[in-house]
């Protein structure tokens, strides 16, 4: 260490400096288990872990992998925005997907106890991803006509968290119309953890559709939303109450409010239980809205209006 400071000119290090190298060096090597729990410790533990759990069911799920259905959103995002985030040629992103799609369906259909065809229903999906890609380009549009600030289609594609959102929620949604189990919503959670919107891949919702912002909105199961429907950030569309069976077990049923064509509702509103909003209706920031409305409806703040339109942003 003399020698090294001499060279150069400097100073030896100091006590705290040595004693803080060491320091990390002891973190960095192997963590002594066995110091910590006993190998009986060990075994109690792995044989309380290894008994069955009521609401945790014992199936063979470990072929299902979320890294994989990432990789998929990747190739199906290349195949309809072409040449915008990688290079890939398109015969190498379809073939790919089709690989992807088909192992997953499969692991997905052997833990539901399903014998489908994972091979059929895989060609299947592929078969839309020319119709998919013509309903996105409408929702880049949605996007682009309905916010000022966006300055091309471009950015639109690039920069919008809402145009990811959308792009797994409709490739979620052609595979759960297929049936596939499982793996539909686990798309639309990719989105979910990554933009902060939640789309529930069952709901049925029209083309040019747009979402500005983004953040905190929610669609849920059962929405039927129409054409031309923007949201603002933070809206739900949710359900007002749950009907239960004799046993008490909740029934799975229609719950959700229905959108018609041109609907706009913005920042913060609530939208609860099966009503429907009309077409060209407006619902102004932070409404509650549990009840029916005719079509060109105007609602602020709870109150109804049929002649006056929300201007210069005023229902933001």
């Amino acid at each position: 260490m003399q020698r090294y400071a001499t060279r150069h000119k400097v100073e030896a290090p100091s006590v705290k400096i040595i004693l803080k190298i060491a320091d990390i060096g002891r973190h960095n090597r192997p963590f002594p288990m066995l110091h910590t729990l006993t190998p009986d410790h060990i075994a109690r533990l792995t044989l309380d872990l290894s008994q069955p759990d009521p609401h945790i069911p014992s199936v063979e799920t470990a072929g299902i992998v979320p890294a994989r259905l990432e990789e998929a959103m990747s190739l199906f995002r290349d195949l309809v925005f072409s040449g915008y985030f990688t290079a890939r040629p398109t015969v190498e992103c379809l073939s790919q997907l089709a690989r992807i799609l088909c192992e997953q369906i499969e692991v997905s259909l052997c833990v539901n106890g399903r014998e489908d065809c994972a091979r059929t229903l895989t060609a299947r999906f592929m078969d839309t991803i020319p119709s998919l890609r013509r309903t996105l380009g409408r929702d880049v549009k949605a996007m682009f006509d309905g916010d000022p600030a966006a300055v091309s289609f471009e950015e639109v594609i690039l920069c919008y968290p809402a145009i990811r959102a959308i792009l797994h929620y409709r490739m979620a949604h052609a595979l759960h119309r297929l049936g596939v189990p499982i793996l539909p919503r686990i798309i639309t959670e990719l989105a979910h953890s990554q933009t902060g919107i939640d789309i529930h891949p069952a709901a049925r919702i029209g083309e040019y559709f747009a979402i500005d912002h983004g953040t905190g909105v929610v669609i849920g199961e059962t929405c039927i939303i129409g054409r031309g429907v923007r949201l603002y950030q933070g809206v739900t569309l949710g359900a007002k109450s749950f009907r239960t069976a004799p046993d008490g077990t909740m029934l799975n049923l229609p719950r959700h409010p229905i959108l018609e064509d041109n609907v706009v509702v913005y920042s913060g509103a609530s939208i609860l239980g099966r009503i429907t909003i009309g077409h060209d209706s407006v619902i102004g920031g932070n409404v509650w809205q549990t009840t029916d409305l005719p079509p060109y409806s105007r609602v602020l703040q709870g109150q109804s209006q049929h002649e006056h339109t929300f201007q210069e942003g005023g229902g933001i």
